[in-house]
């Protein structure tokens, strides 16, 4: 027997025909890489998206068709993120920031027929042109200068048309990894795990958003789906504003001109931030909601946001996992704990919300699963129906035999089921047969008011197979010795875990994503040995 409710198709097209009917005059800004402002509304998207669907289907783009962008964040953007779907075509956001050899891999592993690409990018676009073999149309979103502009491109539509027919299965956006142990890989969302994840994400223990949020999203549109903010944002109606540059005054002046109540981005970004705001005075008086992802947020960053009367949702989550798989839920006893508890909870990556099921298994032996202890470390796996099944155009799936995805990430659980990360598999230091967490060595440096910027490695050790090294960059200024930042770090770390060395360097190397890249630090010292 079949339940008696209404077959209503789970797709992202819904999403904007919501905003659009409930919230079609909440509006949007986009500051340019140029310093001009341009306004329209949840409405002006959907007309857009609308016109645009017309103007794919006089190029004849069909159904699964890859329409690719290289671009910041902006109005346009958006309205290509549903114009692109709307069409039954799969977006995909392309990271300007990886190198031409993997630009020229994902481009062409994609088969990308469409690519739609910012003015400051047209380099970009100019060196790859050739070796990009299946792109046929390229538009720029802001520019009359090289190519097909964008506004021009929709502007003779109506926009009087309909959505493509598509099922809730089929795909709608791809996405790639960035490639940091080979090539990059594609994870193919379809519209069913993407508009649950966008439900999911506006619960108030993620990104608390409601028709009178203003969300400033620093978080890219072409890294990890933008966090999933496009999607989730229409579902709410909330204001977007946008700027097409992160430089840290336009970021501040945006937060206090539009009253800027949310905001998601990297560590990096808040680190820039606050640099910003300690040289001018500069305040965020409506800033209530700070998501922070990508890479561990340092104790010290938490605590100054929180002290600023902002919600940190620290969270976690990969390109695999749509990529919402923990954030800082605030626990039940949160009233009950001191500010300096409070802290030590935000600083763990928080609890899945329900769609996500964690564990973790022994680093030595991955088919035996560990306790939520709170204690133990291993190797964390994660299921559920945003999470990753085989990646794009590969034969066989990316899970476990018994169905879990092996994230590369190194955790401990807790009994009520707060993630703490430690490390990357890859990265984890084994000294003695025991394993030091590289990322809690490098927070605890980068607590130090000299060190802007630290990695940990293990390196050879001829009694203890790998002792950590800490790797270091002062602050612009500041005068900070090995022994200093050694003393500092006692007490806040386990005696054993402290760097065998300390090595000032004017650079640590980084991925395209922003990353921290440890394979290309490690090829700086290829001899690099410690004595006994």
């Amino acid at each position: 027997m079949l339940g008696a409710m209404q077959d209503w198709e789970l797709k992202v097209t819904h999403l904007i025909d919501h905003a659009a009917r409930e919230h079609g005059s909440r509006e949007h800004l986009t500051h340019w890489a140029d310093g001009s402002e341009t306004r329209t509304d949840w409405a002006g998207i959907r007309r857009d998206a609308l016109k645009m669907v017309q103007a794919l289907q006089a190029l004849g783009i069909e159904k699964g068709d890859r329409i690719a962008t290289l671009a910041m964040n902006h109005s346009r953007h958006l309205v290509t993120w549903y114009g692109a779907v709307g069409a039954g075509g799969i977006l995909h956001t392309i990271n300007p920031r990886l190198f031409e050899d993997q630009l020229e891999y994902i481009a062409n592993h994609a088969e990308d027929r469409v690519l739609l690409y910012d003015a400051a990018f047209q380099p970009i676009v100019d060196k790859m042109r050739k070796k990009w073999t299946t792109i046929e149309h390229y538009i720029c979103f802001d520019s009359e200068a090289h190519t097909t502009a964008f506004e021009d491109w929709i502007a003779p539509y109506d926009g009087e048309t309909e959505w493509a027919d598509v099922g809730e299965r089929d795909p709608c956006m791809l996405c790639y990894t960035s490639g940091t142990t080979g090539n990059p890989k594609g994870v193919l969302y379809e519209h069913r795990s993407t508009l649950l994840h966008a439900l999911v994400s506006l619960q108030p223990a993620i990104f608390d958003a409601d028709p009178r949020s203003v969300m400033l999203p620093v978080v890219p549109m072409f890294h990890a789906a933008s966090w999933g903010l496009p999607w989730g944002g229409a579902a709410a109606g909330i204001k977007f504003v946008y700027s097409a540059v992160n430089d840290p005054a336009v970021l501040c002046d945006l937060m206090r001109r539009e009253n800027v109540t949310h905001s998601a981005g990297v560590p990096t970004v808040w680190l820039a931030m606050f640099q910003h705001m300690d040289a001018t005075g500069e305040t965020l008086p409506d800033l209530k909601q700070a998501i922070i992802g990508g890479s561990a947020a340092p104790r010290f960053m938490i605590e100054r946001l929180m002290k600023m009367g902002v919600n940190v949702a620290h969270a976690w989550g990969m390109t695999e996992t749509s990529p919402i798989g923990t954030t800082g839920a605030k626990p039940a006893n949160w009233d009950t704990l001191s500010f300096e508890e409070q802290i030590s909870v935000k600083q763990m990556q928080g609890r899945p919300p329900f769609g996500v099921e964690l564990r973790t298994v022994d680093l030595d032996d991955m088919s035996t699963p560990l306790p939520r202890d709170g204690k133990t470390a291993g190797a964390l796996q994660v299921r559920g129906p945003w999470v990753i099944k085989r990646y794009f155009k590969a034969e066989e799936d990316a899970l476990t035999s018994d169905g879990w995805f092996d994230t590369g990430d190194v955790g401990i659980l807790h009994p009520d089921g707060t993630l703490q990360l430690t490390d990357r598999t890859k990265d984890v230091i084994k000294s003695g047969g025991e394993w030091i967490s590289s990322v809690e060595l490098e927070n605890a440096a980068v607590g130090h008011p000299a060190v802007a910027e630290a990695a940990a490695i293990g390196m050879p050790h001829p009694k203890w197979d790998e002792r950590p090294v800490l790797f270091v960059v002062r602050k612009q200024g500041q005068d900070l010795s090995g022994k200093e930042l050694t003393d500092y770090l006692e007490g806040q770390v386990a005696k054993w875990w402290l760097p065998d060395a300390v090595e000032f360097v004017d650079d640590i190397p980084h991925t395209a994503t922003g990353k921290i890249s440890k394979k290309d630090l490690r090829a700086r010292y290829p001899d690099y040995r410690l004595s006994a």
